[in-house]
């Protein structure tokens, strides 16, 4: 990597030891890939590097120690837990960034990134008007202790990586949005994926239950374009110029 000279490396590593749908044991060694991200990113040494992840990181043993071996490469670090339904998304998602610059001091970028958050929630309905021909979708919960009927007037639980239809043997949950009735169906792939703001011509490929895990693990679309402009935007109240060039990594 370190041959193309990247100004900026952007990395998800695999989050199931943090995540509320993961086991959380930081044993069981996906974890360590937060660290061989942080090594990578040391390695190579670009000015910028962003570092996403489930909010539950920042309470973890691995986050910590990735932030010192960022700080001891010369690092500045902005930490932050952003809401994706403030920035186009219309989806509770909760998603932890960290975000670095060489020879910064940290939360360089907290500000940047707070002002540019919108004042209200964006509701399904916002986003997508009246594309959907309902008015309420069912969501399967992780336990039923929790509700799974929404309304398109509020933002979206978070897209997970399952979706089943209703069961016969659902019961009603209080903090249900409507009654359960026979009409009441799960999103579509494709309306869920238009909830993760994909373009409506992005072009999946792959069975169903693929789709459906993929488009559930995806970093909402709106959500990094937020997180890459707040970057750009910082960059130009330097007075950096901005330059764009294309890489070709695979021949």
């Amino acid at each position: 990597m370190a041959q193309y000279n990247p100004e900026i490396i952007v990395g998800s590593p695999p989050c199931q030891d943090f995540s509320s749908a993961g086991k959380r044991n930081e044993g069981l060694g996906r974890a360590n890939l937060t660290l061989t991200f942080a090594e990578i990113v040391t390695r190579v040494s670009p000015q910028w590097f962003v570092m996403e992840n489930v909010d539950r990181i920042e309470k973890s043993k691995i986050l910590t120690q990735a932030k010192q071996i960022f700080k001891s490469h010369g690092y500045g670090l902005t930490g932050k837990v952003i809401n994706s339904c403030y920035c186009g998304v219309p989806q509770t998602r909760k998603r932890y960034f960290l975000i670095g610059k060489m020879n910064e001091e940290d939360d360089f970028l907290i500000d940047e990134i707070n002002d540019n958050l919108s004042s209200q929630p964006l509701t399904v309905f916002d986003y997508m008007g009246k594309e959907l021909d309902i008015e309420y979708y069912y969501r399967h919960p992780r336990s039923y202790q929790r509700r799974a009927i929404f309304s398109i007037y509020e933002p979206s639980p978070t897209i997970r990586g399952v979706n089943r239809p209703v069961p016969k043997t659902y019961r009603q949950h209080p903090g249900d949005a409507c009654y359960l009735h026979e009409k009441l169906r799960p999103l579509t792939t494709s309306e869920r994926s238009y909830i993760q703001t994909f373009p409506k011509d992005f072009i999946f490929a792959g069975t169903k239950s693929n789709l459906e895990q993929m488009i559930g693990n995806a970093v909402p679309v709106n959500l990094a374009r937020y997180v890459g402009q707040c970057i750009l935007n910082y960059e130009l109240k330097k007075g950096k110029k901005i330059t764009y060039r294309q890489l070709q990594l695979f021949s």
